[in-house]
């Protein structure tokens, strides 16, 4: 009886020993989004998470924070940097506050389309994803959400009507707000977790962002009318810390990007063809789409603003480069 109870006691112990070390070989990757669920970012997230599971066998698992639970941008990224969270999808905002380079994807009216914004981001993409790395993080994928567009509680079609409005912009990044100021809008930095009660409080009017996010958000149910001005495209990434990338065995880091990559692609294709769509959806919900026609008075509103965002909020060198770069592309269509 005694050497039948030691044999269990034995295996028991055996057993749990297995059962911890098998443990500690899982990866837990906590990812924070302010997609919302349902959202076409959320999903490629999910997703990715289940083909990375069913990749490692079980040993790398995500678990995803979404719709601002984690945080704005800023507070993801600082979360990742003390080991709170291991990965975000995160716009440039918060790819600015680990390197102001990556703004250059979003300078206003510098692209006509995302043909150009693909040409450009390509050749600039290995300087970006370099100075990211030497930040700490790993791009596991590229993407965008869409052209932005000005949202506004009233009609605003043009420069002029949108500067009289309470803009709400990214809090904690005062040369960008620099930015906004030069081209003459009156901003008001916030969270963006803030803009609805803003919205309902009056103290933000008019907010920028593209028609997917807005609708996804809600955003557009407290501002009714768009402003149909390619002011510029919504460019962001889907990073993960270096820490935590280097936590994933060796031998299972190239598949996984991969999996990244053609997520993040399909996700990306999936949003661009969405763009029209969520315009559609959100004028059957009383949204009131105003058509631009004085483009220039917008290009010299945005062009205002460029002396404030060459150096001071994007490297004046790699401005210059993709102004070069886009100049380039266009001369390849003539």
């Amino acid at each position: 009886m005694k050497n039948s109870t030691l044999r269990y006691l034995l295996l028991a112990a055996a057993f749990v020993f297995v059962s911890s070390e098998a443990e500690a070989k899982k990866v837990k990757i906590k990812h924070g989004t302010l997609a919302p669920k349902g959202s076409p970012w959320y999903d490629g997230v999910q997703k990715l998470g289940q083909r990375w599971k069913k990749a490692s066998g079980g040993d790398v698992e995500l678990k995803i924070y979404a719709g601002g639970v984690a945080g704005d941008e800023g507070d993801m990224v600082r979360k990742m940097r003390i080991g709170q969270l291991h990965a975000a999808t995160v716009t440039a905002i918060g790819l600015g506050q680990i390197t102001r380079s990556t703004v250059a994807l979003q300078i206003p009216m510098m692209f006509r389309s995302y043909e150009e914004l693909d040409y450009v981001r390509e050749r600039i993409r290995p300087t970006l994803e370099k100075e990211l790395r030497e930040g700490g993080f790993e791009v596991l994928n590229w993407g965008d959400a869409g052209w932005v567009h000005f949202f506004s509680t009233e009609k605003a079609v043009t420069p002029d009507e949108l500067r009289k409005t309470k803009l709400f912009v990214w809090a904690g990044d005062p040369e960008a707000e620099a930015a906004w100021r030069a081209a003459g809008f009156s901003v008001v930095p916030m969270s963006s977790t803030d803009v609805l009660s803003g919205l309902q409080t009056g103290m933000v009017q008019s907010f920028a962002t593209a028609p997917v996010y807005a609708l996804t958000s809600q955003w557009f149910g407290l501002a009714k009318h768009m402003t149909a001005v390619k002011w510029t495209p919504l460019s962001g990434a889907t990073i993960i810390s270096t820490r935590a990338w280097n936590k994933i065995p060796e031998a299972l880091r190239p598949q996984l990007a991969a999996i990244a990559q053609e997520e993040g692609e399909a996700v990306r294709n999936e949003v661009r063809a969405l763009g029209r769509r969520a315009i559609d959806e959100m004028k059957k919900r009383g949204l009131v789409v105003h058509e631009v026609k004085d483009q220039a008075a917008w290009e010299k509103a945005a062009e205002s603003a460029h002396p404030a965002i060459r150096g001071k909020v994007v490297p004046a060198a790699l401005f210059d480069e993709v102004q070069r770069l886009t100049k380039e592309y266009r001369e390849s269509k003539k």
